[in-house]
Formats: C-alpha cells, structure tokens, sequence
C-alpha cells in the first residue's frame, strides 16, 4: 500500500494533493466560464438576426433611459440627418457584416456602381494570391462575393437580399472574405499604416491577430483599409458619451462622397438611412 496516495488512503493531504485539487479547481472554472460565453453567444444569436430589418431611428429611445441626457440628446441629434436604422448581431463581426449588405444594397438601384465594383471584385482575389494567400483557401470565401454580386446583378429583391445576409454560412464567408481585403490592404501599404500599430507589433502581426480572425472588433485602421481596397466610401456616426449633445461623424477616405452610412456605439455598428 506504499505507494497509493494519503488522499486515497485516508491520510492528510499532501503538497502534491493540493496542487492537484487547485489544477481541477481551475478546469472546472474555466469550463464554466466557456459555457456562460456560450449561453450568452447563444441569447445573443436567438434575439439578434445577422442583419434585421430596417426599424424607425426611433428605436433607439428605448435602449436608454429617458434619465440618459447624454445619449438621448445624440439621438435627437441623429434625428435630424437619418429616418431609419438596420441593426447587425453584436457579435464582433458587424462592421464587415453592416458594409457589406449596406453597399449590396445600394447596389440594387445602382448598375453603374454594380458593375465597377463588380470588376474591383473579381480582380481581388488575384490581388491576394499575388501577395501570398492561398488561392486554394480563399477562392470559397471569394466565390461568395461574387455570387452576392450576381445575386444583386439578376435584380433580385431587398428581401431576398436579406434573406441571403441571414444564412449563417453564407454571411460569414462573405465577413472571411472582407477580412482577407482589408488584411491585403495593410500588408500592402504597410509603410503608411506601420505609424498606426501599437504594442511593437509588425502591420502582418497586427493582422494575423486583429483582422483576420472572426469576431476581432474593428476600428478606424480597419475601415481605412476596406474603404480604399474596394474604393467605397463610408461615412461613420460617432455616438458615445463625450459632451457636447452632437454625434460626430468621420468619413473614410476623408474628402470622399460617402455611399455607406454606419452608426458606431462603443464596440458596435450598425446601418442608418436619411
């Protein structure tokens, strides 16, 4: 019996026992924070769709307190430029996800714009390969452009539109492939956005971290560099708590006509329409 542990002999327990039960201790912890990300990941798939249906800007009253001056003054604010708003699912993908059927959208009405964003796109993935992506690992992801594209070149409706936007799979790959452009886009002009990168970290590091992987939240570097991989211009709300009463807006590249107009609320985004 020499060898079985005191802890299953009946015996005090030893350094080695405690260090065992503080390592089990911390699994079990660590499994039941996963699963509350994953019931709260779940709450928020079951009460948000991926790209909802345009609401009245009204909407936003409610989300705040009537007591909230500050955010129920930039909503007033707002009122005097937008009508109506369509909200995307908080999930750390909404940038990539309110562009993209934002300006699919406007494409609808547009055959001019569709057809020179058409050929933006389909030169894209050679772009890509050319700087040493994976043909064989981003054609799926580019396929699913350009068969929104073809979608909205066969005049298909806003609501097939966004019933496509809606179809998990099909919305990511496009989110993938809007992640890939943007990552492109940096490496490209890497000299320019180098100044922009904090932590000592290069424009690739930054990238392979930060833009590439699902669900990384995205800021201004991102949307530079979509706006100018693509040539779209988008125009940003600003609503957050700093004084004044009045959203501020940003447009990227500055000087340009905007096509897209996205609300920003601190680590969120969603799609406004005059």
């Amino acid at each position: 019996m020499s060898g079985v542990s005191s802890a299953c002999s009946g015996g005090p327990p030893t350094v080695s026992d405690n260090n065992q039960q503080a390592s089990v201790n911390c699994l079990a912890y660590d499994e039941a924070i996963m699963a509350q990300q994953d019931r709260i990941q779940q709450e928020i798939a079951t009460s948000n769709p991926l790209v909802s249906e345009r609401q009245e800007l009204s909407v936003l009253k409610r989300e705040y307190a009537q007591e909230d001056t500050v955010y129920q003054q930039k909503i007033k604010d707002l009122h005097k430029k937008y009508s109506y708003i369509r909200k995307t699912r908080p999930d750390g993908n909404c940038f990539y996800r309110a562009f993209g059927f934002s300006h699919l959208e406007s494409l609808l009405d547009d055959s001019k714009e569709l057809q020179r964003f058409k050929a933006v796109a389909a030169k894209s993935k050679l772009d890509l390969v050319n700087q040493g992506f994976t043909e064989f690992t981003i054609e799926d992801f580019h396929n699913t452009l350009m068969d929104l594209i073809e979608l909205v070149e066969k005049q298909a409706s806003l609501g097939e539109l966004l019933g496509t936007f809606n179809d998990q799979s099909t919305s990511d790959y496009l989110v993938v492939y809007l992640r890939l452009l943007t990552s492109g886009y940096l490496q490209r002009e890497g000299g320019f956005f180098q100044h922009f990168i904090e932590g000592g970290r290069s424009v690739k590091e930054f990238c392979q971290q930060e833009v590439e992987p699902m669900s990384k939240e995205s800021d201004h570097i991102h949307i530079i560099a979509l706006a100018q991989a693509l040539n779209v211009s988008i125009l940003v709300e600003y609503m957050d708590r700093g004084e004044g009463g009045t959203v501020n807006h940003h447009v990227f590249p500055e000087g340009s006509e905007p096509r897209i107009h996205l609300l920003y609320r601190p680590g969120h985004y969603d799609i406004l329409y005059k």
